[in-house]
């Protein structure tokens, strides 16, 4: 078991880092892909920097840093957190257990652009298969999204009904994992979602359409917000709401960087990271 597993191996979650393995705290970062660092070309107004670095070398800087002091590393997408005594962080290929949990993977993802999905949101359309599925037992259920997220949601609601379609808006499936027996695939276009006090019907761009009795969207990859909405975890917007020493409402979760909002620069989100390491230091020695 790991004393605090940080989810995100952005700029705030690798600070963070740096302070809780040398504290003597057991300290694993899973994420994929480096975030918003990924873009920057060159960062000019970073501290110690006079002829500019890129995000990439920044990170990759970062991570070589962390790694010597001696943090673990796993590179894969997160899909599931829970946290009851212990946080157990599930991802395409295994699953994790720690004591604490930091929250770091940058603003949430963007949610899909279909036409109806925010007219119908509550009134069968859900963001959270924990959340709702129970409420759509032997139900037939449509789940959008076309990578490891989408695959995870589905795996969730085959506890409620066996009646599901995954549709990738054109999309070619990208998750890594075999789907639960029964579950259908459609890879068609889609064009809205329609239907009375709710939603009822996908619309596909051939002028078809699939009876839903809800669907479940799940798009991209799961992010900050995701992960809060699921555990309990208060938010406000796009942001993780937290204290001033970077807890959430939920003992031993933790969230800092530009997931909490604010400012959102790198400076912003290596201070983030160190304090809201000292808390967590503070607390796990106690």
């Amino acid at each position: 078991m790991y004393d605090i597993i940080i989810i995100g191996k952005g700029v705030a979650g690798v600070s963070a880092a740096l302070y809780t393995v040398r504290a003597n705290l057991r300290t694993l970062i899973i994420g994929s892909g480096i975030g918003a660092l990924e873009h920057a070309e060159k960062i000019d107004n970073y501290y110690g920097f006079p002829g500019g670095i890129s995000g990439a070398e920044l990170h990759r800087r970062g991570v070589e840093q962390a790694r010597r002091l001696g943090c673990d590393f796993v590179e894969d997408e997160v899909v599931s957190v829970s946290k009851y005594e212990t946080a157990v962080v599930k991802t395409t290929r295994g699953e994790y257990e720690g004591r604490a949990l930091l929250i770091a993977t940058g603003k949430p993802r963007a949610t899909t652009k279909l036409d109806g999905v925010d007219a119908f949101l509550g009134r069968g359309i859900s963001l959270c298969a924990v959340c709702d599925g129970f409420f759509y037992r032997g139900k037939r259920l449509a789940v959008l999204g076309s990578a490891n997220y989408a695959l995870a949601e589905t795996e969730e609601l085959t506890r409620f009904t066996q009646d599901i379609t995954i549709c990738t808006n054109g999309r070619e499936p990208s998750w890594e994992n075999a789907l639960p027996a029964g579950v259908k695939v459609d890879t068609r276009a889609l064009a809205r979602v329609s239907g009375g006090s709710r939603a009822e019907h996908l619309e596909f761009q051939d002028g078809d359409r699939l009876e839903i009795d809800g669907i479940f969207v799940a798009e991209g990859t799961a992010s900050a917000l995701d992960f809060a909405v699921k555990m309990g975890i208060l938010t406000e917007g796009n942001s993780i709401v937290v204290d001033d020493s970077y807890r959430t409402n939920m003992p031993g979760v933790y969230a800092a960087g530009d997931c909490i909002g604010g400012f959102l620069q790198i400076s912003k989100a290596v201070g983030d990271g160190a304090l809201a390491a000292r808390t967590i230091i503070r607390e796990l020695k106690n």
